[in-house]
């Protein structure tokens, strides 16, 4: 028997929950991550936002691909599937933190890790990783002892609840995004020593306003951080604008003006840049994914700025 790591979003967590919880899905992409996995062995399942260890499923059969809706209405992206068994499905509030100490200290991608790093997240990031089996034993163990008893960790409803509303339907399908506040897109324990980080952001920040403005572009910011990058960067008149000049929905919208510098040419973002100094790169790589998914037919040069050392991990 081998463990895999199997991620839910909080909205694919409730759809799951609602469903007969004998199949799940993933993309077409992971085929060939699929295909390797076998009758008998296990998903241990993560939520991301809550982080937390939320079930065990065992695989009934070798994958298979359907394209038939069954988690969606249509256009159902999950497509390779496998049949299987819920051994555990907790609800969310007995879920297990992967913060909690106890966990943190047993788990080998962890334990040796700052929970403020992002060294540690790489098998969280994605479905289908291989767990050790020092891992997967400690996670079935631990999921499994919250089903007739355990621990209760409380769940801000508020946040949740905002969570499960971020979706825009398209002309095609409906997509799940991520529109944090500022504060919203990191975790709670990052918080704490990073003020030097945050002026070195603000002064690339500066930079690239500071380039782009030259160039003879228009330049946005998101709000919360111009009074930081206002003390790095004087703009010109007019060059830095109020509000954007775009006729999207508000979620398509709060999705851009959160994006850390805007190049804009008349009413047309011409190109737009995530600076990843606190966080790990792929932050920044979900926050322009998400806004391809929302607005597929945008012509926008994306860019990724961010030093060596963020780079490599």
């Amino acid at each position: 028997m081998t463990f895999y790591t199997n991620l839910f979003s909080p909205d694919t967590f409730e759809t799951f929950s609602r469903s007969g919880r004998d199949v799940s899905g993933f993309s077409r992409q992971q085929l060939t991550s699929a295909r390797r996995i076998q009758p008998g062995d296990q998903f241990v399942c993560y939520m991301t936002k809550l982080a937390r260890w939320i079930g065990i499923l065992e695989i009934l059969e070798e994958c298979y691909l359907d394209e038939s809706p069954l988690f969606y209405q249509e256009n159902d992206p999950y497509v390779v599937r496998f049949k299987l068994r819920a051994l555990v499905w907790l609800p969310k509030e007995k879920a297990v933190p992967i913060h909690e100490k106890h966990v943190w200290d047993a788990l080998t991608f962890t334990r040796d890790c700052q929970p403020n790093s992002s060294v540690w997240t790489g098998k969280v990031r994605r479905s289908l990783n291989k767990l050790s089996p020092e891992d997967g034993q400690f996670l079935q163990n631990l999921i499994t002892s919250q089903q007739s008893g355990g621990q209760t960790y409380p769940v801000d409803e508020d946040k949740y609840r905002r969570w499960l509303a971020q979706k825009v339907r398209r002309s095609d399908k409906v997509v799940p995004v991520t529109v944090p506040g500022r504060d919203e897109d990191e975790d709670e324990t990052e918080a704490a020593d990073k003020t030097q980080s945050i002026r070195e952001s603000a002064k690339i920040q500066a930079l690239l306003a500071a380039v782009g403005e030259k160039m003879g572009f228009k330049v946005w910011l998101p709000k919360n951080d111009r009074s930081t990058v206002l003390q790095e960067w004087t703009p010109e008149d007019g060059s830095l604008i109020e509000v954007l000049p775009l006729n999207y929905d508000e979620t398509t919208l709060q999705t851009i003006e959160q994006i850390d510098v805007l190049w804009l040419k008349g009413r047309s973002i011409t190109r737009a840049f995530e600076v990843e100094h606190t966080t790990a790169v792929y932050s920044g790589i979900l926050r322009m994914a998400d806004l391809l998914a929302l607005q597929p037919n945008m012509d926008i040069k994306l860019h990724i700025v961010a030093p060596r050392l963020v780079r490599e991990r």
